[in-house]
């Protein structure tokens, strides 16, 4: 397993850590870095005002004016075990560590459609029109600014509010312009731009994606290489503004926008929010791995009517979807390790565009598993969900762990957010290294992060010291 080799400065951020057992302390330092404080407002910058975004926002505003709970968010509800499971602290993540508070979020965005927030959340369709009209007066303030898009990434809508410029570079210098306005207008100390936009066709990383000197020549020069999502991505870490990726595109997950962000301190991390049915997979798979049961095959297919069921009917933004759910199992199972349980394991995905269900996305799973001497098992799965309703607490989390990385010392020049891969289908790593799939083994890695900034013990499960 190849790692990245750590320069002297990032070197310099990361304490040694090194895990003796349940309830042990790490041996070496204590001292873990600074964390400033939540102070004055964050702003969150989103292109793509669809479903997603809305769902994000009217839930945000509905939970601060006291309609609603915030079901699904670790770090609203969740709490963190600290020391001994004797000594009974299990503070809530919230108050743990310094996040910003609900009521210090302001928010815009970017999209090819004029509607204000009340207006693309009616047509959504996601949340009950009762709760939206009781959130009219804030939604209807939240208006797109124009967007950057291209239609030869996302081939099935289109949309008027379009930014113009002679070159790639000029559009990268319009979203800065933007987001320079939006902090000043908006009052924020700190930004953050959470990319909620629609997939786009699928593309490789080329030379113009190797370095920032390269992309900048491929910008002014209009590479078609150069996805809309990536001009947002340069343009948010070339102002410092930390950058998370909701879609399976490339967009940050890229050299040029690494070296970005260690040089700015601008934390990145996607890709693709963990909803539905891949949710399902990082569940279900590590059991299965656990109890060494087999598998033969896995077929899964969907149902959706939303904007992004629209654009994912185009063969070549379905092709960057599927590459994201199809790495799933296999990273997970380990059929280079496992031979007889995975190695012949047969993985289909398929993604059906249905209107009529719109954002209530129902994902069917037929699983043929094998066990005791062969004998043969079925399970099948089938999850009527919501699919803006599952990613909504997940922006919300990341929008404020982000933030969390970008006021820490140790973390906001690594670049790379992997400790929170919990949170995303395709988890963005170091080069070289395998993505962790395991939703149990991500949530163990981004608590004990916590842990570790805060100077407390880290949580191996190991207890032999109950039993001394």
């Amino acid at each position: 397993m190849a790692t990245r080799k750590k320069s002297a400065r990032t070197a310099s951020r990361v304490s040694r850590v090194e895990v003796k057992a349940e309830g042990r302390a790490h041996s070496s330092s204590q001292h873990n870095g600074t964390i400033e404080p939540a102070k004055g407002k964050l702003g969150v910058m989103i292109p793509g005002m669809g479903a997603v975004a809305t769902t994000f926002v009217a839930g945000v505003e509905a939970i601060r004016k006291g309609l609603a709970k915030p079901i699904g968010s670790l770090t609203q509800m969740g709490t963190v075990r600290l020391g001994k499971r004797t000594d009974g602290r299990s503070p809530k993540i919230k108050e743990f560590v310094p996040l910003a508070g609900l009521d210090d979020l302001v928010f815009t965005g970017w999209d090819i459609f004029e509607d204000n927030m009340y207006e693309a959340a009616s047509k959504a369709g996601v949340l009950d029109q009762r709760l939206l009209d009781q959130l009219k007066p804030f939604l209807t303030s939240v208006k797109p600014r124009s967007a950057v898009f291209d239609h030869n990434y996302v081939k099935k809508i289109d949309g008027p509010n379009v930014k113009k410029g002679k070159t790639k570079m000029d559009l990268a210098e319009q979203l800065r312009d933007d987001i320079r306005d939006f902090k000043k207008t908006s009052g924020a100390s700190r930004l953050i731009t959470m990319w909620c936009g629609s997939t786009e066709s699928y593309i490789e990383a080329t030379a113009a994606h190797q370095s920032v000197k390269a992309f900048e020549k491929a910008l002014r020069e209009n590479d078609d290489m150069i996805a809309p999502s990536m001009i947002y991505a340069y343009a948010s870490l070339m102002e410092g503004v930390p950058f998370a990726n909701g879609a399976p595109n490339l967009t940050v997950d890229l050299p040029v926008m690494l070296e970005l962000s260690r040089r700015n301190e601008a934390p990145i991390c996607g890709k693709d929010f963990k909803t539905g049915q891949t949710l399902m997979k990082t569940i279900l798979a590590p059991g299965f791995k656990a109890r060494m049961l087999g598998l033969n095959g896995w077929f899964s297919t969907n149902i959706l009517g939303n904007r992004d069921g629209e654009v994912l009917d185009d063969p070549g933004s379905f092709k960057t979807k599927e590459e994201s759910k199809l790495s799933v199992l296999e990273h997970i199972l380990q059929p280079e390790l496992y031979p007889e349980l995975y190695g012949d394991m047969y993985h289909k995905v398929r993604i059906n565009y249905y209107p009529p269900r719109g954002d209530n996305k129902e994902g069917w799973d037929n699983i043929d598993i094998f066990g005791w001497l062969g004998y043969p098992m079925q399970i099948k799965v089938d999850f009527l969900c919501r699919d803006s309703i599952l990613a909504a607490p997940i922006v919300l989390d990341l929008v404020l762990l982000v933030d969390l990385a970008k006021r820490c010392s140790q973390l906001r020049g690594l670049g790379i957010q992997e400790w929170l891969s919990f949170y995303f289908k395709s988890p963005m790593t170091a080069p070289g290294l395998y993505p962790e799939h395991d939703l149990f083994i991500q949530l163990m890695k981004l608590k004990n992060t916590l842990r570790h900034l805060k100077g407390e013990e880290l949580i191996t499960h190991l207890g032999l010291e109950y039993y001394d």
